[in-house]
């Protein structure tokens, strides 16, 4: 469904919002001309969507020509909320191998822990790989989720930092109190998958 007809506005009507010709929307939806500096932020408030998103598109739309997102879908979402979900499995399968190697299987310490770091790439890489690839483009709400989100983080990062350091300098066991920030990169992924779930709803 088209921007203007989930708002129920029709070329004329969009025209008599921002103040211009109905000549000039027309050229807008053909791509024959962009917005002026000063109607983006009209735009944006009238559609409810971000500057990035409405920038970044290649037809904008205002009536009835089509809506077309330039990388904002949900299959998009769906691929990266996949990709978030197995680097979130592999770290978990890194954490149970470094537990579990050394004194179940008799691993060499280096060779086990050469094999914990590995498998954190791997999954690093599948993050990286995956919002890179199937980034989106946020809109308003989207936006201000993703604030909620950076401060989370923010305040788990320093909370972590806090109880690595009291618990390393009460026990002294700083090879293995180390482990506490697997924990946290664990949790802020599951964190980001079930913003990357919810975000599926932005794409209506």
């Amino acid at each position: 469904m088209s921007l203007g007809k989930k708002k129920n506005l029709s070329q004329e009507e969009v025209a008599e919002k921002l103040n211009v010709s109905r000549q000039t929307i027309s050229k807008w939806e053909t791509d024959q001309s962009t917005p002026d500096f000063d109607k983006i932020s009209p735009l944006c408030d009238l559609y409810d969507i971000g500057a990035d998103e409405l920038l970044n598109r290649k037809k904008i739309e205002f009536g009835e020509s089509e809506y077309t997102p330039k990388n904002n879908t949900s299959e998009n979402n769906i691929k990266r909320a996949k990709g978030i979900s197995l680097a979130t499995l592999i770290y978990f399968i890194s954490v149970v191998w470094l537990i579990t190697s050394i004194p179940a299987f008799k691993v060499n310490p280096i060779i086990a822990t050469g094999i914990f770091i590995l498998i954190c790439g791997v999954a690093t890489y599948i993050i990286i790989y995956t919002n890179l690839v199937y980034r989106k483009e946020y809109s308003k709400k989207a936006n201000r989720e993703n604030k909620v989100l950076r401060e989370v983080e923010n305040v788990l990062a320093l909370i972590t930092c806090i109880i690595y350091m009291s618990i390393s300098f009460f026990t002294m066991a700083w090879h293995i109190t180390w482990l506490i920030w697997i924990i946290y990169a664990l949790i802020i992924q599951i964190i980001k998958l079930l913003f990357a779930l919810k975000g599926d709803s932005y794409e209506e």
